[in-house]
């Protein structure tokens, strides 16, 4: 086993995007995590157990300078390493840094404190010196915990931490440098718990699809004290700035009744985080946002009411076939539907090829002459009768119809039908009646 110390100095700042936790050691601790999951608080240190993470980081070597001497550390915290943690715990101390095990001094060892005295009269003040007296003599006049801690200190006892675990659900405040009089304004401060929120998705190997941001506002105005925003996703994230984006819409169209003095941010929905598929080819992915990514941002600032989609109906009549919703409701009913329900929706027959590529919204009705249509002139019936019977489950007329592929001269190909004769409406001896319902592209 190998443990890494790391101990922040008074003066230390958190880790960049980590200053809204509750202290310098918790943000450590976080930011530790992304090298190793054994990640424990031990009085003003924290340690980190690496040796099952060192050949994922590419070696001991490279995890180090990851840890210690890469930009994404942290600044003013003071490290030492050592084959257990009080060892690396107790190296720490000024000087300390290559002392041998046996020559570490007992004062380092937390459990040795009380005795410190009576063992330095009895002439022990190294862990080595303590490790040669005799060990019944010893667990009777001081105790077995200082034998305890000493067998641990020496690789012969088991470490027993509560090991640094992260919260199931993301939350995380941020008091505000000063009153915030606009909405657009929140987003500097919402930026960096977003920075948060991205580490936290990464340690839990989760994406986000719903989070809601919160602000306290001044409580000295006659107005409400608190507000927030809720923020769904079509799909599970973890791209902050695409979220950033989402935020600076929505808080475009907010307005504060009073100035806000902090901000909450709270993760509402996430799912488990999907892998990523390795291919020998090279994927051919666009630049940019992806269509998921840019509905979001156009419903945003334009409202989800004015952004539509089309979404498949269960019923045979063309008409009704599909019908327009928008596009945010769209989204999550599609990512929510399992994909072969979604693949039996859109499976079209055969027959369907023969369908438009524009539907008139309502069926145009055609002259008869001499029982054939005409649309100006005489259509040339191509390919037919495509029979559909459909809608005698509704309180409307039901729909019995033969379509057609039609030529004309002038329009081109269109999409004919035909009425049956033996509908409700139409009475004996009368003529068909013929109707243009789409024209093809």
């Amino acid at each position: 086993m190998h443990w890494i110390a790391l101990q922040p100095q008074p003066e230390a700042q958190p880790p960049d995007g980590l200053a809204g936790l509750a202290d310098v050691w918790s943000a450590l601790g976080w930011w530790a995590l992304q090298f190793t999951p054994r990640v424990a608080r031990l009085d003003d240190a924290v340690l980190l157990e690496v040796s099952a993470s060192e050949r994922l980081w590419g070696g001991r070597a490279r995890l180090r300078h990851l840890l210690l001497e890469s930009n994404q550390a942290p600044a003013l915290i003071q490290h030492a390493e050592g084959a257990t943690s009080l060892i690396a715990k107790a190296r720490l101390l000024p000087g300390l840094s290559h002392t041998p095990a046996p020559e570490l001094p007992l004062a380092a060892l937390a459990a040795a404190g009380p005795h410190l005295a009576t063992l330095a009269a009895l002439g022990c003040t190294r862990w080595g010196q303590l490790r040669a007296l005799p060990r019944a003599g010893v667990a009777r006049r001081f105790g077995a915990p200082l034998l305890q801690a000493l067998d641990q200190a020496c690789g012969q006892g088991p470490d027993r931490y509560p090991w640094l675990l992260l919260p199931e659900v993301f939350e995380a405040s941020l008091e505000l440098a000063a009153q915030v009089e606009t909405a657009p304004a929140l987003l500097f401060g919402a930026r960096r718990l977003l920075e948060q929120l991205q580490l936290w998705l990464q340690l839990r190997q989760r994406a986000v699809l719903a989070l809601v941001l919160c602000w306290t506002m001044d409580a000295r105005r006659d107005t409400a004290t608190q507000g927030e925003l809720l923020l769904r996703c079509a799909e599970p994230t973890l791209d902050t700035v695409h979220l950033q984006r989402l935020l600076a819409e929505h808080l475009a169209r907010i307005t504060l009744p009073a100035p806000a003095l902090s901000l909450q941010l709270r993760t509402v929905e996430t799912v488990p985080r999907g892998g990523h598929t390795a291919s020998l080819l090279p994927e051919a992915q666009r630049p940019g946002d992806s269509l998921h990514q840019l509905l979001e941002r156009l419903g945003a600032r334009l409202g989800p009411a004015q952004l539509l989609q089309l979404q498949p109906q269960a019923d045979h009549r063309p008409e009704r076939m599909q019908r327009w919703q928008p596009v945010s409701n769209a989204t999550v009913l599609i990512a929510n539907e399992p994909s072969a329900a979604r693949a039996g929706a859109l499976n079209h027959s055969q027959d369907q090829a023969l369908y438009p590529s524009w539907l008139l919204a309502t069926p145009q009705r055609l002259a008869v002459r001499q029982g054939h249509p005409h649309y100006p002139d005489r259509l040339t019936l191509l390919a037919g009768p495509q029979r559909l019977e459909a809608g005698w489950w509704d309180a409307e007329p039901s729909a019995l119809r033969d379509y057609y592929v039609a030529r004309s001269s002038v329009s081109g190909l269109l999409w004919v039908y035909r009425e049956r004769l033996d509908q409700p409406q139409a009475g004996p001896g009368l003529a068909p009646r013929w109707y243009l319902h789409g024209v093809f592209g």
